[in-house]
């Protein structure tokens, strides 16, 4: 039986399990199910040798060049 486990966005709660910067980027390894959390420059640095050992690689550094939204008064 398989289930399929509903990816979360990533929120400012969510830190760089290297540095401790907000992550934006979710490993989820292979062999244990367990998951690793990047920021974008640690995931980049880790990508190449990291992401073939993954079931699941979560990237959402796109959300790093996104304009933030003001709330008007």
């Amino acid at each position: 039986m398989t289930t399929a486990v509903a990816t979360r966005e990533l929120t400012a709660l969510d830190r760089c399990d290297r540095c401790g910067a907000q992550a934006y980027v979710r490993a989820v390894l292979q062999s244990s199910g367990g998951e690793l959390l990047f920021c974008g420059h640690h995931a980049r640095a880790v990508e190449a040798n990291l992401k073939p050992l993954t079931s699941e690689w979560q990237d959402e550094t796109q959300r790093l060049h996104e304009k933030p939204v003001v709330a008007a008064d």
